[in-house]
């Protein structure tokens, strides 16, 4: 149930990391942005961290909503859905204190997401958002989903170091539409 970082001895782990990291350099210098690192940082993820449902929602201040912009089940969760947050408790953590949100039980899905039935109905149990933040605001999240219990304190860290990778593609994307 744990993310594979957690069972690996010290070295690897570090080591694999330093691979990874690597990795997501590599793929952000290259062409066909922004789906490239969007399909590489899910690609870690579900290697270091571990999820069923893994979306990517682009954070527009002005109208204080979410927009997807990536997911891995675009059956049931579609890019360009989007959602308002604004007035929760989770919106203040993620979108104004820029702090990982990690729920562990059905329970908490449904203490913070208006969809919890629609997870819930999936096995999922538990989740984990990573704000995306640039320059002290928040542009976006990074979204893990997964059966109940399956998040750790470790799995927020691995996040956000994930999570940075995403920035440019996230920074760009707001540039572009306020230009619209």
């Amino acid at each position: 149930m744990q993310s594979s970082l957690s069972i690996e001895n010290e070295p690897q782990a570090r080591q694999r990391q330093n691979a990874d990291i690597a990795r997501l350099a590599r793929v952000i210098r290259a062409p066909g942005q922004p789906a490239a690192i969007f399909h590489e940082v899910c690609a870690i993820a579900a290697e270091a961290i571990g999820f069923r449902l893994f979306t990517i929602m682009a954070y527009d201040s002005q109208r204080e909503e979410v927009e997807r912009v990536f997911t891995n089940m675009p059956e049931v969760y579609p890019a360009g859905g989007r959602k308002k947050k604004s007035g929760t408790a989770w919106a203040k953590r993620i979108l104004a204190d820029l702090e990982p949100f990690r729920a562990t039980t059905p329970e908490g899905l449904r203490d913070a997401f208006d969809d919890h039935a629609v997870m819930t109905a999936m096995g999922l149990g538990s989740i984990l958002n990573i704000p995306i933040a640039y320059d002290g605001r928040c542009v976006g999240t990074m979204n893990l989903t997964h059966e109940e219990g399956w998040y750790t304190p470790h799995d927020e860290e691995t996040g956000l170091l994930l999570g940075a990778f995403l920035v440019p593609a996230l920074v760009a994307r707001g540039l572009s539409s306020a230009s619209r």
